[in-house]
């Protein structure tokens, strides 16, 4: 399918100007914000508000950009593209780049935790309906909207096509894409291109099997230590190893590549 994306301004304040500075690492803008910064941020979205949708990447998804250079502007057109992973912010520290780390997982934690309010609509696109019933029960005082899209969503235009218009419908504040990368950026950036979707969209993988507990995330020591995937594939071996032993240390050469490129172009 040929990606196409429609670049929605960064985070902005009510002057107009950028809230966060911006961080080029390995051809992607990073927003260098802390968690709390961004938290307060989203704490100010309303479900009227010009669509814009966050996009939280790490070492896999800059691995696949550089296979697939079309997703660059898919990742670079969120209101919010923050780094997710302590591996690419050490990397980025031996180039003399300084990346804040907000993991999109604390986002969503932090979103239900203190952002959404009483009465507030949620949308999730994706998950399963037993997991969002869970979600459901927990918090029986925001109204979750949910749809789930069927397999093989990149080829699936007319399935986008739906979740766009559920999106839509839903009329909600903030909205879930919990499809896997890159299907779920490719998604905000056609609701952002369809003009139809308002609020605030978030691109979050599986973040909603850890605030119901059907998946366990890595204690903090070992997020700390920048080893939270090593702690994803000692649970999940067959699924996560290509990705983690294979596709993962990808990164190493990109980061060459990119180094000798950045170089190049200073010496012009």
């Amino acid at each position: 399918m040929a990606v196409t994306s429609t670049r929605q301004p960064p985070a902005q304040d009510s002057a107009g100007q950028n809230r966060f500075p911006r961080t080029n690492f390995l051809g992607l803008d990073f927003d260098t914000a802390e968690a709390a910064e961004v938290i307060a941020f989203l704490d100010t979205r309303r479900a009227d508000d010009r669509f814009g949708y966050v996009v939280t990447p790490n070492v896999d998804h800059m691995v696949q950009i550089d296979a697939q250079p079309e997703l660059r502007p898919v990742y670079q057109g969120g209101l919010l593209c923050l780094n997710d992973s302590r591996v690419l912010a050490r990397l980025a520290k031996l180039y003399g780049i300084a990346l804040t780390v907000v993991p999109g997982s604390d986002l969503i934690v932090a979103l239900f935790g203190s952002v959404l309010k009483d009465g507030d609509r949620l949308c999730i696109v994706g998950a399963s309906a037993p997991l969002v019933a869970q979600l459901r029960a927990q918090y029986p005082r925001i109204t979750i909207i949910h749809h789930e899209p069927p397999m093989g969503l990149r080829r699936n235009a007319a399935a986008r096509k739906a979740a766009v218009d559920a999106a839509a419908a839903a009329n909600a504040r903030f909205t879930l894409l919990a499809v896997g990368a890159p299907q779920q950026e490719i998604l905000a950036s056609e609701m952002a291109t369809a003009g139809t979707v308002k609020g605030t969209a978030f691109c979050i993988g599986a973040a909603v099997d850890f605030i119901v507990g059907a998946q366990v995330r890595a204690p903090r020591i070992v997020q700390r230590a920048g080893m939270e995937w090593f702690w994803r594939l000692a649970g999940s071996p067959r699924r996560l190893g290509r990705r983690y032993l294979v596709e993962g240390p990808k990164i190493f050469r990109i980061a060459l590549r990119w180094q000798r490129d950045r170089k190049r172009n200073a010496r012009v």
